[in-house]
Order: C-alpha cells, then sequence, then structure tokens
C-alpha cells in the first residue's frame, strides 16, 4: 500500500513537549517478539500481536523520516528482540542513510542470539555501537532468567560485534537473590572485553507471572559494595538515554546506572517511544499514546503530523513506579511492546 508522501509546507517546528523539553531521542520496536523469555520482562506464554497489525519496514521509515525531519538526532531499534524481524538489515539501512544528515547516531538494542549473523551489515549500514541486555554469564542462570536461552549464542554475538567493530554495552538488570552475586565480577569481565557496562533496576511493567518485588534491588545498595572494592567517580558521559555514568578506579569500563525507581531520572527526558504497531508512547511508565497507523494509511505523512504535536502535549512530567507486595504494574503492556 503506498503512502502518501508528505506535501510542500513550511520547516515543521521542532519537537519540544509541555514542559519544553527538546525531543531528539527515539526508541523504535519494530516487533514485540522475542526468542527468550525474560522473568522481569515478559509472561512465558506471551500472546504477540497479530501481524497484520504491525507497520511494514516501509511504514517504519516513513515515519522515521518525518522524525529526523522534525528534529530527531538519535535513533535506537528495539524490540522484543529486533533481529527476530525479518529484513530488519534493510530498515537498518534505510534509516542509516540519514546518518551525517540530520540523525547524528543509529543505534540498537538486542540480546545478541542473532548477533553473529546481523553485525557486519549493522556496521556497514552506519550503527557504531550496541545494547546488549545480559543478566547473567552462568550457563544455567543466563538460562532460567531467559526461561530456556543458549548463552552460547549471545557469546557467538558478542564476538561477532567485535569483529565488526561495534562498541559494545552490556545491560544488566539487577535483581535480588538471582544476580546480585555476579555484579561485581559483571564489571570486571566488561572491562577485560573492552565492553561499558550499565546497571538497571528493575521495572514494575506488566504482569510477568512473577512477583518482582522480592527480587527487587536498590542500586544505591549495588554502588555501596561496588565502590568499597573500586572507588566510582560521576563522569559527564552521556549516550542520550537516562544513564547516569561512572568512573571505576582502575578500569577503563564505563559504569552506567539507571535509577527508575531510587532515582527518578525525568526532568531532562528527551525520549519518546513508537511500538512496531505504530503507537507514540511519551513515557515508558504511562498508558497515554497516540496512534499513528490509522492516520499513516489513510491520510499519510501529512495526517501524522499534528498527531506528533498532539503527543508533545501529552507527555507526563514524570513516571509514576512503584514496588512493593500490593503495588501493580505501573502499565498493563509488558516492556518488549516498547522496548525499555
Amino acid at each position: 500500500m503506498a503512502i502518501a508522501a508528505p506535501s510542500s509546507q513550511s520547516q515543521p517546528s521542532p519537537l519540544v513537549d509541555g514542559l519544553g523539553r527538546r525531543i531528539s531521542y527515539l526508541r523504535i520496536s519494530v516487533t514485540d517478539r522475542c526468542d527468550l523469555r525474560c522473568r522481569y520482562c515478559m509472561a512465558e506464554r506471551m500472546q504477540f500481536l497479530p501481524r497484520d497489525q504491525v507497520l511494514s519496514l516501509e511504514e517504519i521509515a516513513l515515519l522515521a523520516d518525518l522524525f529526523i525531519a522534525r528534529g530527531i538526532t538519535k535513533i535506537r531499534l528495539t524490540g522484543g528482540e529486533p533481529l527476530v524481524r525479518r529484513d530488519i538489515g534493510e530498515l537498518v539501512r534505510r534509516i542509516g542513510r540519514h546518518l551525517g544528515s540530520g540523525l547524528d547516531e543509529l543505534t540498537l538494542t538486542t540480546n545478541a542470539t542473532r548477533l553473529d549473523s546481523h553485525a557486519q551489515d549493522l556496521f556497514d549500514a552506519g550503527v557504531r555501537r550496541v545494547n546488549v541486555s545480559l543478566d547473567s554469564r552462568d550457563p544455567a542462570r543466563f538460562a532460567d532468567v531467559t526461561r530456556g536461552g543458549d548463552i552460547g549464542r549471545v557469546f557467538a554475538g558478542l564476538d561477532a560485534a567485535r569483529a565488526a567493530g561495534l562498541a559494545v554495552k552490556i545491560n544488566m538488570v539487577a535483581l535480588k537473590g538471582i544476580n546480585d552475586d555476579e555484579i561485581l565480577p559483571m564489571l570486571r569481565w566488561c572491562d577485560s572485553q573492552g565492553f561499558d557496562l550499565s546497571l538497571i533496576e528493575t521495572m514494575p511493567l506488566g504482569d510477568t507471572g512473577e512477583d518482582r518485588t522480592d527480587h527487587y534491588l536498590p542500586l544505591t545498595q549495588v554502588i555501596d559494595d561496588i565502590a568499597a572494592e573500586h572507588p566510582l567517580a560521576p563522569i559527564t558521559h552521556r549516550t542520550g538515554g537516562p544513564s547516569r555514568y561512572h568512573a571505576v578506579d582502575g578500569m577503563r569500563v564505563r559504569l552506567g546506572l539507571i535509577t527508575p525507581l531510587t532515582r527518578n531520572f525525568c526532568a531532562d527526558c528527551n525520549r519518546i517511544r513508537m511500538t512496531c504497531e505504530g503507537k507514540i508512547f511519551m513515557c515508558l511508565g504511562h498508558e497515554d499514546h497516540v496512534d499513528f497507523k490509522a492516520a499513516l494509511r489513510e491520510g499519510g505523512l501529512d495526517a501524522v503530523q499534528p498527531l506528533v504535536d498532539r503527543a508533545l502535549r501529552l507527555k507526563p512530567a514524570a513516571h509514576d513506579f512503584h514496588i512493593g507486595a500490593n503495588a501493580p504494574a505501573a502499565t498493563r503492556r509488558h516492556m518488549s511492546v516498547t522496548g525499555g
């Protein structure tokens, strides 16, 4: 189905929300599907979207074009697992053509199970770094957390990323009683591999069939444990997302902290998220959204433009995450829907 091209209009206004925050970072979930079933992310038996409800790669690319024209300078492709989407390389190349012409960076978050067959193509299309979700390097524990994942596939993907020239940052969700004993070893391993590391507090999104409260680990506690052996110093390094980085004494690794519960990072939020069915979520922790799909298919990009402005007006001041025995999930949708 052909999408109507935008009409010749004056330069569209930049993306600024109702609180004056400049929006420059778009996260695009290209699929809600994943080949793993991480316990904190989704239910064991997920119901994924029918394929006819998912945007085509051409539609995703056109919406990316629109956002870049409006001032988005960084795009991250996410999922689910983005590398399970058929012909994902075509989309990466299409968006990558904007690099140096409005787009400063194109990145990807992956579980790395399929990265070995995509790493070189990603680099050739202009991707220079990837985030890899990895919560344990122990094969049995990894299989338990992911409900059946093969850690060997991840290591193969990491090797391929390094060979292709991709910088790697490991994303590790801190889980009390599950991987808390691996955090310091993971930091040291990342340093030995030339990777950076971001630690993430678990987020109360969607019903996973398990109580997150038992495994919630505040990063304030983790940092105290790390600093007892390796002094930390805040640094100004930023990658566009919510990570706040620290230098680690005696190491090359940069340690990032993503703290949605213990230290709110919303005041300077520069992000919006688009799902694979064309819904724009202005905040990870709210259900409010604007649906682009029908407008795009019926009226083309001109019909989408006013919806972008509506989305900006709806962006809230902050998320409202709570965790505890009686605290409900912040949203009904799972983290995999909007890519974390």
